[in-house]
């Protein structure tokens, strides 16, 4: 082999190693094709970690031995870091080794190979070792070639120009696995990240506890149910592991903006969110009160008794409003009439039995909150957005800010923040949406409804659909995911 066959071989894998982004093939890909340059009869991959060398990759062609190509364990133990360890002493020194016949050779310990020779009935004789060093002279692993073969097929010694070769090689799947393994640690810092900021949403609140857990898992079964789909040729899209891990990671952050949100609206599980006990100590003093003009002969029994059962028929009423799921106009009726009820001190001083704000957060037709408390809660949204566009985002988890801060969208343009269409609604954001309504309507921990039983909650998310909200074939997607 020339100098030019050389470079053009090693331009050749060294694209070939660039491309490839699967760390168990980048370490099959080594390992076959130094063993296809130097034509030899088997090949040994160890990973340097933790101040040992790991087998990664074992090959034996005489013997039809490929074991740890698809990333399965060896079940051998590390080699340790000792010099008389011909692979340790590569990776300690960062040097190439060729022995000629290691049966020969007193300099290293060739025990283990005569060891695994007996058992196997395998002879080993040439050998050649190369440390993988990448850009940042890092030992990152050791590879080992053994009994190279004539064209006779008989074992020989490891070229030296082909030592060269498999050095440089080396070297390139080195760095390879290097930029794998910063690719990696930049995902695992965004995992990280996400999983406090998910971690600190759920802790803020007791309702909130499995709520960021459930959407990210309801959006990850719709990404895999689509799948299944599209193999059988029933859908068109098809989910990527990239493409899933950005949708997941969006359900992980779409909630972050609650941090921002005060927790008397969080929290709010009834109308009046415990202020009901205080306005039944202020009715109860208006009784005495009452009572007492009564007793001075400032007000007729008649009277009295009236504005004692007016007193008794608003405590009540307040009670069963303020833990109602829904009011009908029967209730809203109701409520209006006890509003108007007053007490008139001696002087004909009148005072209401609910103030303005009480009365605003009794009407409230369906929920918990007002309609200001209910804007507060809505901005937790773009509260999300803003956050989020301040972390940077590289391009494997891109979309996942967009989808988080678009959990509220509508297809017919009436969700919120910004009221954008189905035309600017991708898949991933409306999987997201149909994912956050299923929890919202199963959760058995929120404080301010009940549970809904399954069949119903997705009658209603259907009904959604209908209505032109969400998107009705994903509900049925998940409605079979969760069957």
């Amino acid at each position: 082999m020339n100098s030019n066959d050389e470079l053009q071989v090693i331009l050749d894998i060294g694209i070939a190693l660039a491309a490839e982004k699967n760390r168990n093939k980048l370490f099959d890909m080594i390992i076959t094709r130094s063993m296809e340059i130097t034509n030899c009869d088997a090949g040994t991959l160890y990973r340097y970690k933790d101040n040992k060398l790991e087998f990664r990759v074992m090959k034996t062609l005489s013997m039809n031995v490929s074991k740890g190509e698809n990333g399965e364990e060896i079940d051998l133990p590390p080699a340790e870091m000792r010099e008389e360890n011909i692979c340790a002493y590569s990776a300690i020194h960062r040097e190439s080794l060729n022995i000629a016949n290691v049966r020969e050779d007193t300099r290293f310990d060739f025990s283990g190979p005569k060891k695994y020779d007996e058992i196997t009935g395998y002879h080993t004789e040439s050998m050649m070792v190369i440390p993988l060093i990448d850009d940042e002279d890092e030992v990152v692993g050791v590879l080992q070639l053994i009994n190279a073969l004539d064209k006779d097929g008989k074992v020989t010694q490891f070229d030296p120009v082909q030592e060269r070769v498999i050095y440089a090689l080396g070297c390139l799947t080195a760095i390879a696995l290097s930029n794998m393994r910063y690719q990696q640690e930049l995902k695992d810092q965004m995992w990280s990240f996400t999983e406090a900021m998910a971690a600190a949403i759920d802790e803020r609140t007791p309702y909130n506890a499995s709520h960021t857990r459930k959407v990210a898992k309801y959006s990850g079964m719709l990404a895999d149910y689509i799948n299944e789909l599209h193999e059988k040729g029933e859908e068109e899209e098809y989910f990527s592991e990239n493409r899933k891990e950005q949708l997941v990671m969006g359900a992980f952050l779409h909630d972050i903006g609650k941090l921002a949100v005060p927790l008397e609206v969080m929290n709010k599980a009834t109308r009046l969110n415990g202020h009901e006990k205080d306005i039944e100590k202020r009715l109860e003093i208006y009784k005495l009160k009452a009572k007492v003009l009564m007793l001075e002969g400032k007000k007729s029994e008649e009277d009295y008794k009236q504005f004692e059962s007016n007193v008794d028929e608003s405590i009540q009423l307040m009670n069963t409003v303020n833990g109602a799921g829904f009011l009908d106009e029967d209730k809203r009726a109701a409520l209006e009439k006890i509003f108007e009820y007053e007490f008139k001190d001696q002087d004909g001083v009148a005072s209401p039995f609910f103030t303005e704000e009480e009365k605003e957060c009794l009407r409230i037709v369906k929920g918990t909150l007002t309609a200001e408390e209910r804007k507060i809660m809505e901005s937790h949204v773009e509260i999300t957005e803003r956050i989020l566009s301040k972390v940077h985002f590289n391009k494997y988890f891109l979309n996942s800010p967009v989808y988080a801060a678009q959990h509220h969208e509508c297809l017919n343009g009436k969700g919120y923040p910004k009221g954008i269409t189905a035309d600017q609604l991708s898949v991933d954001s409306r999987i997201m949406a149909v994912a956050d309504i299923c929890d919202a309507l199963l959760a058995t921990d929120r404080p301010y409804k009940k549970p809904i039983p399954k069949e119903k909650a997705f009658d209603i998310m259907r009904d959604m659909a209908k209505a032109g909200n969400i998107d009705g074939k994903l509900v049925e997607y998940l409605y079979a995911c969760l069957e």
